[in-house]
């Protein structure tokens, strides 16, 4: 654990033979932080983990997660498991880039689209809503094409000066009326 930079290890049996050996760093997510630092408080002095029961190989995980998901007053649902990382896989590829979200849960892009991401009612509601007049004028202002700030210092004052109203651009020809070669846009290569 590294508390100060937010961050654990994991270990996973299943991909020691693996370049990195087993191994993965992972973010504490502040939803994972307050339980972690309570086993992390209540382990023995000296532990090098903090969850220790459940690393024997004998354990079974998904029976002891069905009791606790039952004594909650809730039906386990299908495939535990698999569904519990599917979840978090989807929510985290909403926040983050998928090669950075597959580097924390140990698999691949391939995988992922595979096995994991899922379509939630929420991603259905969110693309038949209206979009905000306020959202979308943030959007656009956030999105404005801006000069790099070293090419505004190369100019002279006089290249910096723009036209009031700027003029329409030419009209270019449609590539429906000009058709296309049967053989594609591409230069055509041998063999």
């Amino acid at each position: 654990m590294d508390w100060e930079k937010g961050r654990l290890t994991v270990r996973s049996r299943k991909t020691e033979s693996l370049e990195r050996g087993g191994l993965r760093v992972v973010p504490i997510f502040p939803e994972l932080r307050p339980y972690l630092m309570e086993a992390f408080e209540l382990a023995d002095e000296g532990a090098e983990f903090v969850i220790g029961r459940t690393r024997r190989t004998s354990a079974n995980l998904r029976i002891q997660l069905n009791r606790i998901i039952r004594r909650a007053g809730l039906e386990p649902w299908p495939r535990l498991f698999h569904n519990l990382r599917a979840s978090r896989q989807t929510e985290l590829m909403e926040r983050f880039p998928i090669h950075v979200v597959c580097e924390w849960l140990g698999n691949t892009k391939a995988v992922a689209a595979d096995h994991y991401l899922q379509v939630h009612d929420d991603h259905f509601a969110r693309a038949v809503r209206e979009p905000d007049v306020r959202e979308a004028a943030q959007n656009a202002a956030q999105h404005a094409s801006e000069p790099h700030r070293m090419a505004q210092k190369e100019q002279t004052p006089a290249l910096l000066k723009v036209p009031k109203k700027q003029g329409l651009a030419p009209e270019c020809d449609s590539l429906q009326v000009l058709g296309m070669t049967p053989g594609g846009f591409e230069p055509p290569f041998p063999g």
